[in-house]
Protein backbone atom coordinates (compact mmCIF):
# COMPACT_ATOMS: atom_id res chain seq x y z
CA UNK A 1 0.00 0.00 0.00
CA UNK A 2 1.72 3.87 -0.94
CA UNK A 3 2.40 5.73 2.36
CA UNK A 4 -0.21 8.53 2.12
CA UNK A 5 1.22 11.96 0.77
CA UNK A 6 4.36 9.83 -0.42
CA UNK A 7 4.87 9.77 -4.68
CA UNK A 8 5.46 6.55 -5.22
CA UNK A 9 7.05 7.89 -9.00
CA UNK A 10 10.06 9.69 -7.27
CA UNK A 11 12.13 9.15 -4.61
CA UNK A 12 12.34 11.55 -1.85
CA UNK A 13 14.75 14.44 -1.44
CA UNK A 14 16.96 14.70 1.66
CA UNK A 15 20.13 16.77 2.34
CA UNK A 16 22.24 14.56 0.89
CA UNK A 17 20.84 14.21 -2.70
CA UNK A 18 19.60 18.02 -2.92
CA UNK A 19 22.21 19.60 -5.50
CA UNK A 20 23.76 23.41 -4.42
CA UNK A 21 23.88 23.74 -8.30
CA UNK A 22 22.61 23.41 -11.27
CA UNK A 23 19.17 22.09 -9.44
CA UNK A 24 17.84 21.26 -12.91
CA UNK A 25 19.89 18.66 -13.85
CA UNK A 26 18.51 16.75 -10.74
CA UNK A 27 15.98 14.25 -11.16
CA UNK A 28 14.23 11.62 -8.63
CA UNK A 29 12.78 10.22 -10.76
CA UNK A 30 12.54 6.35 -9.89
CA UNK A 31 12.51 4.76 -13.50
CA UNK A 32 14.61 6.77 -14.69
CA UNK A 33 17.22 6.06 -11.90
CA UNK A 34 16.51 2.50 -12.11
CA UNK A 35 17.00 2.61 -16.33
CA UNK A 36 21.04 3.97 -15.20
CA UNK A 37 21.54 1.26 -12.70
CA UNK A 38 20.71 -1.59 -14.98
CA UNK A 39 21.94 -0.14 -17.84
CA UNK A 40 25.46 0.14 -16.36
CA UNK A 41 27.52 -3.01 -15.47
CA UNK A 42 29.75 -1.53 -12.63
CA UNK A 43 29.50 1.06 -10.07
CA UNK A 44 32.12 2.63 -7.50
CA UNK A 45 31.28 1.77 -3.29
CA UNK A 46 32.54 4.35 -1.33
CA UNK A 47 33.09 3.50 3.10
CA UNK A 48 35.12 4.79 5.37
CA UNK A 49 37.39 2.23 7.57
CA UNK A 50 39.03 3.52 10.57
CA UNK A 51 37.84 7.49 9.68
CA UNK A 52 39.60 7.27 6.49
CA UNK A 53 37.82 7.10 3.23
CA UNK A 54 37.66 4.04 0.66
CA UNK A 55 36.55 3.66 -2.54
CA UNK A 56 36.22 0.06 -4.43
CA UNK A 57 35.02 -0.76 -7.65
CA UNK A 58 32.68 -3.59 -8.37
CA UNK A 59 29.38 -4.99 -10.15
CA UNK A 60 26.20 -4.77 -9.31
CA UNK A 61 22.56 -5.71 -10.41
CA UNK A 62 19.25 -3.87 -8.97
CA UNK A 63 16.55 -6.26 -7.75
CA UNK A 64 13.25 -4.20 -7.34
CA UNK A 65 14.49 -1.34 -4.84
CA UNK A 66 17.44 -3.09 -3.63
CA UNK A 67 20.81 -2.73 -5.05
CA UNK A 68 23.16 -5.54 -4.82
CA UNK A 69 27.42 -5.67 -4.84
CA UNK A 70 29.30 -8.08 -5.11
CA UNK A 71 32.11 -9.00 -3.18
CA UNK A 72 35.17 -11.08 -1.61
CA UNK A 73 34.56 -12.34 1.93
CA UNK A 74 37.64 -10.71 2.78
CA UNK A 75 36.97 -7.62 1.63
CA UNK A 76 37.14 -4.33 4.31
CA UNK A 77 33.82 -3.30 3.42
CA UNK A 78 32.05 -6.94 3.54
CA UNK A 79 33.49 -7.38 6.93
CA UNK A 80 32.75 -4.48 8.20
CA UNK A 81 28.76 -4.80 7.75
CA UNK A 82 28.48 -7.43 9.43
CA UNK A 83 25.77 -6.77 12.42
CA UNK A 84 24.42 -3.50 12.24
CA UNK A 85 25.87 -2.80 8.49
CA UNK A 86 28.03 -0.24 6.94
CA UNK A 87 27.12 3.74 5.88
CA UNK A 88 27.67 3.79 2.27
CA UNK A 89 27.75 5.94 -0.86
CA UNK A 90 27.43 4.38 -4.79
CA UNK A 91 28.06 6.20 -7.49
CA UNK A 92 27.33 5.25 -11.19
CA UNK A 93 27.79 7.03 -13.94
CA UNK A 94 26.92 6.35 -18.29
CA UNK A 95 29.20 8.88 -20.32
CA UNK A 96 27.17 9.81 -23.35
CA UNK A 97 29.04 12.47 -24.76
CA UNK A 98 32.12 14.76 -24.83
CA UNK A 99 31.46 18.28 -25.34
CA UNK A 100 33.67 20.23 -27.33
CA UNK A 101 33.73 24.08 -27.75
CA UNK A 102 35.23 26.75 -28.82
CA UNK A 103 36.14 27.74 -25.73
CA UNK A 104 38.12 25.44 -23.19
CA UNK A 105 35.80 26.70 -20.33
CA UNK A 106 32.99 25.28 -22.23
CA UNK A 107 34.14 21.92 -22.69
CA UNK A 108 32.20 19.38 -21.20
CA UNK A 109 30.00 15.48 -21.03
CA UNK A 110 27.06 14.34 -21.69
CA UNK A 111 25.96 11.91 -18.34
CA UNK A 112 24.06 10.14 -16.97
CA UNK A 113 25.17 9.53 -13.20
CA UNK A 114 23.01 7.99 -9.87
CA UNK A 115 24.40 8.42 -6.60
CA UNK A 116 22.68 6.17 -3.53
CA UNK A 117 23.38 6.71 0.35
CA UNK A 118 22.38 4.34 3.11
CA UNK A 119 23.46 1.50 5.06
CA UNK A 120 24.21 -1.51 3.51
CA UNK A 121 23.75 -4.99 4.99
CA UNK A 122 25.44 -8.19 4.51
CA UNK A 123 23.27 -10.58 2.49
CA UNK A 124 23.52 -14.41 5.10
CA UNK A 125 20.46 -15.98 3.33
CA UNK A 126 21.62 -18.89 1.06
CA UNK A 127 18.63 -18.47 -1.24
CA UNK A 128 18.64 -14.77 -1.41
CA UNK A 129 22.32 -15.07 -2.48
CA UNK A 130 21.96 -17.85 -4.80
CA UNK A 131 19.35 -15.44 -6.35
CA UNK A 132 21.35 -12.35 -6.80
CA UNK A 133 24.45 -14.41 -8.01
CA UNK A 134 21.65 -15.54 -11.36
CA UNK A 135 20.80 -11.88 -11.48
CA UNK A 136 24.23 -10.74 -11.78
CA UNK A 137 24.69 -13.36 -14.79
CA UNK A 138 21.58 -12.75 -16.10
CA UNK A 139 22.59 -9.26 -16.22
CA UNK A 140 25.83 -10.09 -18.52
CA UNK A 141 23.53 -12.18 -20.96
CA UNK A 142 19.89 -13.20 -20.58
CA UNK A 143 20.33 -16.72 -20.85
CA UNK A 144 23.58 -16.99 -19.32
CA UNK A 145 22.90 -18.70 -15.99
CA UNK A 146 21.11 -21.47 -18.11
CA UNK A 147 24.30 -21.84 -20.25
CA UNK A 148 26.99 -22.52 -17.31
CA UNK A 149 27.77 -24.02 -14.33
CA UNK A 150 25.93 -22.56 -10.88
CA UNK A 151 28.22 -21.49 -8.48
CA UNK A 152 28.90 -24.57 -5.92
CA UNK A 153 28.30 -23.99 -2.14
CA UNK A 154 31.95 -23.33 -1.76
CA UNK A 155 32.21 -20.71 -4.29
CA UNK A 156 29.01 -18.91 -2.87
CA UNK A 157 30.48 -19.47 0.88
CA UNK A 158 33.66 -17.53 -1.07
CA UNK A 159 31.52 -14.43 -2.28
CA UNK A 160 29.89 -12.02 -0.39
CA UNK A 161 27.25 -9.89 -1.36
CA UNK A 162 25.52 -6.30 -0.20
CA UNK A 163 22.35 -5.35 -0.02
CA UNK A 164 21.46 -1.48 0.07
CA UNK A 165 18.26 -0.69 -0.26
CA UNK A 166 17.53 2.56 -2.60
CA UNK A 167 15.69 5.09 -0.39
CA UNK A 168 18.01 7.89 -0.47
CA UNK A 169 18.75 7.99 -4.27
CA UNK A 170 19.21 10.74 -6.87
CA UNK A 171 19.92 11.09 -10.91
CA UNK A 172 22.21 13.74 -11.90
CA UNK A 173 22.18 14.62 -15.93
CA UNK A 174 23.64 16.57 -18.83
CA UNK A 175 22.65 16.62 -22.06
CA UNK A 176 22.48 18.78 -25.37
CA UNK A 177 25.11 20.75 -27.23
CA UNK A 178 27.51 22.93 -26.79
CA UNK A 179 27.56 25.74 -24.12
CA UNK A 180 29.57 28.96 -25.57
CA UNK A 181 29.32 31.87 -24.78
CA UNK A 182 27.82 34.37 -27.74
CA UNK A 183 31.47 36.37 -27.66
CA UNK A 184 33.11 33.24 -28.66
CA UNK A 185 30.52 31.71 -31.25
CA UNK A 186 32.49 33.79 -33.98
CA UNK A 187 35.97 31.79 -33.26
CA UNK A 188 37.55 29.99 -35.56
CA UNK A 189 37.60 26.64 -33.87
CA UNK A 190 35.40 23.55 -34.37
CA UNK A 191 33.04 22.54 -31.87
CA UNK A 192 30.24 19.73 -31.37
CA UNK A 193 29.33 16.75 -29.68
CA UNK A 194 31.06 13.61 -30.09
CA UNK A 195 28.82 10.83 -28.98
CA UNK A 196 29.97 8.17 -26.76
CA UNK A 197 28.74 4.58 -26.52
CA UNK A 198 29.53 0.98 -24.91
CA UNK A 199 29.33 -1.67 -27.71
CA UNK A 200 30.14 -5.25 -27.04
CA UNK A 201 33.05 -6.34 -29.37
CA UNK A 202 33.42 -9.78 -31.39
CA UNK A 203 33.47 -12.61 -28.96
CA UNK A 204 36.77 -14.34 -28.82
CA UNK A 205 36.39 -17.82 -27.99
CA UNK A 206 38.47 -19.68 -25.18
CA UNK A 207 40.69 -22.23 -26.45
CA UNK A 208 39.55 -25.56 -26.69
CA UNK A 209 35.87 -24.52 -26.65
CA UNK A 210 34.11 -26.15 -29.35
CA UNK A 211 30.37 -24.85 -29.02
CA UNK A 212 29.27 -22.26 -31.47
CA UNK A 213 28.80 -18.28 -30.14
CA UNK A 214 25.61 -18.33 -28.32
CA UNK A 215 22.54 -16.43 -29.86
CA UNK A 216 22.69 -13.90 -27.09
CA UNK A 217 26.57 -12.92 -27.82
CA UNK A 218 25.64 -12.45 -31.66
CA UNK A 219 24.59 -8.85 -32.78
CA UNK A 220 20.77 -8.47 -33.10
CA UNK A 221 20.30 -8.45 -37.00
CA UNK A 222 18.03 -8.81 -39.51
CA UNK A 223 17.45 -12.65 -40.12
CA UNK A 224 19.26 -12.37 -43.24
CA UNK A 225 22.25 -11.35 -41.58
CA UNK A 226 21.83 -14.71 -39.19
CA UNK A 227 24.85 -17.71 -39.46
CA UNK A 228 21.24 -19.74 -38.17
CA UNK A 229 22.75 -23.11 -37.38
CA UNK A 230 21.47 -25.93 -40.39
CA UNK A 231 21.55 -29.37 -39.87
CA UNK A 232 21.06 -32.09 -41.71
CA UNK A 233 22.05 -36.46 -42.41
CA UNK A 234 25.12 -35.42 -43.79
CA UNK A 235 26.33 -31.77 -42.88
CA UNK A 236 25.83 -29.28 -40.10
CA UNK A 237 26.79 -25.83 -40.66
CA UNK A 238 27.44 -23.61 -37.67
CA UNK A 239 28.49 -20.07 -37.02
CA UNK A 240 32.31 -19.58 -38.31
CA UNK A 241 34.16 -18.35 -35.71
CA UNK A 242 38.07 -18.53 -35.32
CA UNK A 243 38.07 -21.28 -32.91
CA UNK A 244 37.78 -23.54 -36.18
CA UNK A 245 41.25 -22.72 -37.74
CA UNK A 246 43.08 -25.23 -37.02
CA UNK A 247 40.62 -28.00 -38.14
CA UNK A 248 39.93 -25.69 -41.15
CA UNK A 249 43.12 -25.70 -42.29
CA UNK A 250 43.78 -29.14 -41.75
CA UNK A 251 40.95 -30.34 -43.90
CA UNK A 252 40.98 -28.07 -46.72
CA UNK A 253 44.83 -27.73 -46.90
CA UNK A 254 45.12 -28.74 -50.32
CA UNK A 255 45.93 -26.94 -53.60
CA UNK A 256 43.54 -28.31 -55.60
CA UNK A 257 40.82 -27.07 -53.20
CA UNK A 258 42.06 -23.38 -53.69
CA UNK A 259 42.83 -23.23 -57.27
CA UNK A 260 40.20 -20.93 -58.77
CA UNK A 261 39.44 -19.29 -55.17
CA UNK A 262 39.63 -15.70 -54.96
CA UNK A 263 43.02 -16.08 -52.32
CA UNK A 264 45.86 -18.37 -52.75
CA UNK A 265 46.24 -20.93 -51.13
CA UNK A 266 46.36 -20.81 -47.07
CA UNK A 267 50.41 -21.77 -46.50
CA UNK A 268 49.54 -22.22 -42.26
CA UNK A 269 46.79 -22.08 -39.84
CA UNK A 270 47.53 -18.72 -39.03
CA UNK A 271 46.80 -17.74 -43.10
CA UNK A 272 43.66 -19.76 -42.95
CA UNK A 273 43.01 -17.42 -39.57
CA UNK A 274 43.32 -14.42 -41.84
CA UNK A 275 40.81 -16.01 -44.28
CA UNK A 276 38.57 -16.44 -41.56
CA UNK A 277 38.78 -13.11 -39.68
CA UNK A 278 38.39 -11.57 -43.32
CA UNK A 279 35.07 -13.37 -43.44
CA UNK A 280 33.78 -11.86 -40.09
CA UNK A 281 34.72 -8.30 -40.78
CA UNK A 282 32.04 -8.95 -43.76
CA UNK A 283 29.87 -10.24 -41.72
CA UNK A 284 29.98 -7.59 -39.08
CA UNK A 285 29.83 -5.16 -42.24
CA UNK A 286 27.07 -7.00 -43.16
CA UNK A 287 28.07 -7.70 -46.58
CA UNK A 288 28.33 -11.53 -45.72
CA UNK A 289 27.11 -14.53 -43.75
CA UNK A 290 30.04 -17.43 -42.90
CA UNK A 291 29.59 -20.82 -41.82
CA UNK A 292 31.38 -23.83 -41.44
CA UNK A 293 30.27 -27.31 -42.33
CA UNK A 294 30.70 -30.08 -40.06
CA UNK A 295 30.35 -33.69 -41.12
CA UNK A 296 27.26 -34.64 -39.44
CA UNK A 297 28.39 -38.22 -38.90
CA UNK A 298 31.77 -37.58 -37.70
CA UNK A 299 32.17 -33.82 -35.99
CA UNK A 300 34.64 -33.55 -38.45
CA UNK A 301 35.12 -29.59 -39.78
CA UNK A 302 35.39 -29.90 -43.51
CA UNK A 303 34.90 -27.23 -45.41
CA UNK A 304 33.15 -23.46 -45.22
CA UNK A 305 30.28 -21.63 -47.27
CA UNK A 306 28.48 -18.40 -47.24
CA UNK A 307 26.00 -16.44 -48.34
CA UNK A 308 26.94 -12.59 -49.86
CA UNK A 309 25.37 -9.86 -52.22
CA UNK A 310 22.62 -10.27 -49.39
CA UNK A 311 19.65 -8.08 -51.17
CA UNK A 312 16.47 -8.38 -48.43
CA UNK A 313 14.65 -5.43 -50.42
CA UNK A 314 15.73 -7.47 -53.26
CA UNK A 315 14.89 -10.68 -51.85
CA UNK A 316 17.59 -11.91 -53.28
CA UNK A 317 21.17 -13.35 -52.04
CA UNK A 318 24.52 -15.01 -53.63
CA UNK A 319 26.03 -18.63 -52.33
CA UNK A 320 29.81 -18.69 -52.37
CA UNK A 321 33.32 -18.72 -50.87
CA UNK A 322 32.86 -21.94 -50.63
CA UNK A 323 35.65 -24.25 -50.33
CA UNK A 324 35.35 -28.06 -49.14
CA UNK A 325 38.44 -30.39 -48.25
CA UNK A 326 38.91 -32.82 -51.02
CA UNK A 327 38.35 -36.11 -49.19
CA UNK A 328 34.55 -34.93 -48.97
CA UNK A 329 34.35 -34.49 -52.77
CA UNK A 330 31.51 -36.23 -54.10
CA UNK A 331 29.50 -37.51 -50.97
CA UNK A 332 26.64 -35.82 -50.22
CA UNK A 333 27.90 -33.15 -47.88
CA UNK A 334 28.08 -30.68 -50.50
CA UNK A 335 24.90 -31.57 -52.10
CA UNK A 336 22.92 -31.12 -48.66
CA UNK A 337 24.84 -27.95 -47.74
CA UNK A 338 23.40 -26.37 -50.87
CA UNK A 339 19.92 -27.56 -49.72
CA UNK A 340 19.78 -26.10 -46.84
CA UNK A 341 21.14 -22.95 -47.98
CA UNK A 342 18.75 -22.89 -50.54
CA UNK A 343 15.94 -24.11 -48.01
CA UNK A 344 16.42 -21.05 -45.65
CA UNK A 345 16.86 -18.76 -48.61
CA UNK A 346 13.49 -19.44 -49.96
CA UNK A 347 11.17 -20.79 -47.08
CA UNK A 348 12.54 -19.49 -44.22
CA UNK A 349 14.01 -15.82 -45.84
CA UNK A 350 11.27 -15.47 -47.90
CA UNK A 351 13.92 -14.95 -51.13
CA UNK A 352 12.67 -14.81 -55.03
CA UNK A 353 16.29 -15.35 -56.17
CA UNK A 354 19.78 -17.07 -55.03
CA UNK A 355 22.69 -16.15 -57.14
CA UNK A 356 26.25 -18.56 -57.88
CA UNK A 357 29.02 -16.87 -59.37
CA UNK A 358 32.15 -18.99 -60.69
CA UNK A 359 35.36 -18.81 -62.91
CA UNK A 360 34.77 -19.45 -66.40
CA UNK A 361 37.69 -21.91 -65.82
CA UNK A 362 36.27 -23.51 -63.19
CA UNK A 363 34.30 -26.18 -65.48
CA UNK A 364 33.78 -28.36 -62.33
CA UNK A 365 32.54 -26.01 -60.07
CA UNK A 366 29.87 -24.61 -63.27
CA UNK A 367 28.89 -28.63 -63.73
CA UNK A 368 27.97 -28.96 -59.97
CA UNK A 369 26.24 -25.83 -59.98
CA UNK A 370 24.16 -27.15 -62.75
CA UNK A 371 22.84 -30.12 -61.00
CA UNK A 372 21.45 -28.08 -58.41
CA UNK A 373 19.18 -26.70 -61.10
CA UNK A 374 20.36 -22.79 -61.44
CA UNK A 375 20.06 -21.44 -64.88
CA UNK A 376 23.11 -20.29 -66.35
CA UNK A 377 22.46 -16.51 -66.87
CA UNK A 378 25.37 -14.81 -68.37
CA UNK A 379 29.26 -14.00 -68.58
CA UNK A 380 30.23 -11.61 -66.69
CA UNK A 381 33.61 -10.40 -68.26
CA UNK A 382 36.99 -9.22 -66.53
CA UNK A 383 34.75 -9.55 -63.16
CA UNK A 384 36.98 -9.75 -60.47
CA UNK A 385 41.07 -10.63 -60.86
CA UNK A 386 42.38 -13.55 -59.54
CA UNK A 387 44.99 -14.17 -57.14
CA UNK A 388 47.69 -14.20 -59.60
CA UNK A 389 46.58 -10.86 -61.01
CA UNK A 390 45.04 -11.83 -63.67
CA UNK A 391 41.16 -10.95 -65.06
CA UNK A 392 38.64 -13.99 -64.36
CA UNK A 393 35.49 -13.80 -66.56
CA UNK A 394 32.74 -14.95 -64.10
CA UNK A 395 29.87 -17.15 -65.64
CA UNK A 396 26.33 -15.96 -63.32
CA UNK A 397 23.58 -18.75 -62.63
CA UNK A 398 20.43 -18.03 -60.51
CA UNK A 399 17.75 -20.32 -59.08
CA UNK A 400 13.97 -18.88 -58.97
CA UNK A 401 11.32 -19.26 -56.26
CA UNK A 402 9.43 -20.79 -59.50
CA UNK A 403 11.67 -23.76 -59.85
CA UNK A 404 13.05 -24.36 -56.42
CA UNK A 405 10.24 -26.63 -55.71
CA UNK A 406 11.49 -29.05 -58.87
CA UNK A 407 15.09 -27.85 -58.04
CA UNK A 408 14.15 -29.32 -54.10
CA UNK A 409 12.89 -32.62 -55.28
CA UNK A 410 15.97 -33.60 -57.60
CA UNK A 411 18.08 -32.63 -54.86
CA UNK A 412 16.87 -34.38 -52.06
CA UNK A 413 16.98 -37.68 -55.04
CA UNK A 414 20.25 -36.85 -54.98
CA UNK A 415 20.68 -37.22 -51.50
CA UNK A 416 18.63 -40.40 -51.50
CA UNK A 417 21.66 -41.79 -53.47
CA UNK A 418 24.59 -39.85 -52.03
CA UNK A 419 27.19 -42.02 -50.78
CA UNK A 420 27.67 -40.91 -46.94
CA UNK A 421 31.05 -39.06 -45.84
CA UNK A 422 33.65 -41.05 -44.17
Amino acid sequence: MATPGVDPTTYPRTERTTAKRPRDRMSYDRSAVHAVLDEAYHCVLGFTVDGEPRVLPTMHVRVGDTLYLHGSTGSRPLLAARGDGLPVAVAVTLLDALIYARAQFHHSANYRSVVAHGTARLVTDEREKADVMTALVEKVAAGRSADSRPPSRKELAETAVLALPLHEVSLRTRGGGVGDEEADLGLPHWAGVVPLRLTRGRPETDAGVTAPVPAYLRPGRSPWLDPAVLSGEHVVLEPLDLAHTDELHAATADPEVWRHLWRPLPVDAPATAAVITEALAAHDRGERVPWVQRCAVTGAVVGSTSYYELGPQRRSVAIGYTWLGRPWWRTGINTEAKLLLLTRAFEDLGAVRVVWHTDIRNERSQRAIERLGATREGVLRMHRQRPDGSWRDTVQYALTVEAWPNAQRTLRERLRRAVPAA
